[in-house]
C-alpha cells in the first residue's frame, strides 16, 4: 500500500504561488498515476496542515523548500506537532543535480544558445536566492552555485540574495563582469513567483538575461517523488 505524498508549501498572498504549487502537483500526479497527493500550507494559503493531516491514514510530508533553513528546521515540525501527528518528513529539495537541470532549463528558455558549451563558457550567472540568516543555509546556496559552475561550465556563478544580508543582484553582476564574463544572466533560485522574485527581477535590469523562477519544472516533480521515496524507505527501515 502506498502512502499519501503530503506536499507542504510555504504559502503566499500572491495568487501565483498557489497556482504554481497546483501545477507542480499536477506534474507529480502525471508522473506517478495512482499516487495520492495532498497539499498543505504553512501560511497565507489554505488548507493548512491541521486541516489536512486528520484525514490522512498514512502519509509522508514532503517540504516544498530548496534548503534547510528556518521553515524546514522549525516551522514544519512545529506545525505537524501542533496537529498531533508524527508523519515521516522527507528531506528538502536541495542540493540535487535535478535542481541544476531545472536551473539550466529555465535559462535555456531565455536563450536556447545557452544549451551549448561555448555560450555557457562566456556567460556569467547570478544565482539569486531568497536569503537566510542561517549560516548553514547560506553555505548550502554557495555550494549549489559552485557545483553549478563546475558541472555546467559557466564562465562564473555568483550568489545574490533578495533579503537578509547581501550581496545583492547588482553587486553580483559587477563581480561577474570583473571576472571577465562577456554576458550576464540572473537565475532566480526560487520556486514560485511572488514578492522576492519580483524584487530580483527589478534588480536585474543590468543583466543581459533574466530567467523565470523554477516553477512547475518536470525536474522538480521528479525530485519531489525522489524525496518521498527516500523518506518512505527510511521510515520502513526504522519500523523493521
Amino acid at each position: 500500500m502506498t502512502s499519501t505524498l503530503l506536499l507542504v508549501a510555504h504559502g503566499s498572498r500572491d495568487p501565483r504561488h498557489a497556482a504554481t504549487v497546483a501545477a507542480l502537483v499536477a506534474r507529480v500526479r502525471a508522473a506517478r498515476p495512482g499516487l495520492e497527493v495532498a497539499t498543505a500550507y504553512l501560511d497565507h494559503c489554505a488548507p493548512r496542515i491541521p486541516q489536512v493531516v486528520g484525514r490522512l491514514d498514512d502519509a509522508v510530508a514532503v517540504p516544498l523548500l530548496l534548503g534547510r533553513a528556518y521553515h524546514a528546521k522549525h516551522d514544519i515540525p512545529a506545525a505537524l506537532r501542533s496537529a498531533g501527528c508524527a508523519l515521516p518528513v522527507a528531506d528538502v529539495l536541495g542540493p540535487s543535480p535535478l535542481l541544476l537541470a531545472a536551473l539550466d532549463r529555465r535559462l535555456a528558455e531565455t536563450d536556447p544558445a545557452l544549451r551549448g558549451a561555448a555560450e555557457r563558457a562566456r556567460t556569467g550567472v547570478v544565482l539569486a536566492a531568497a536569503g537566510s540568516s542561517d549560516p548553514a543555509a547560506d553555505a548550502a546556496t554557495r555550494a549549489v552555485a559552485a557545483q553549478w559552475r563546475r558541472t555546467r561550465g559557466w564562465a562564473a556563478v555568483e550568489v545574490a540574495y533578495a533579503s537578509a544580508a547581501g550581496p545583492r543582484v547588482p553587486d553580483a553582476l559587477a563581480a561577474l563582469r570583473a571576472a571577465g564574463a562577456e554576458r550576464t544572466a540572473v537565475s532566480p533560485y526560487l520556486l514560485a513567483p511572488g514578492r522576492l522574485p519580483d524584487r530580483i527581477a527589478g534588480a536585474a535590469a543590468g543583466a543581459d538575461l533574466l530567467a523565470p523562477v523554477l516553477g512547475a519544472a518536470p525536474e522538480l516533480a521528479a525530485l519531489l517523488l525522489r524525496r518521498y521515496d527516500e523518506a518512505r524507505a527510511t521510515a520502513g527501515a526504522l519500523a523493521a
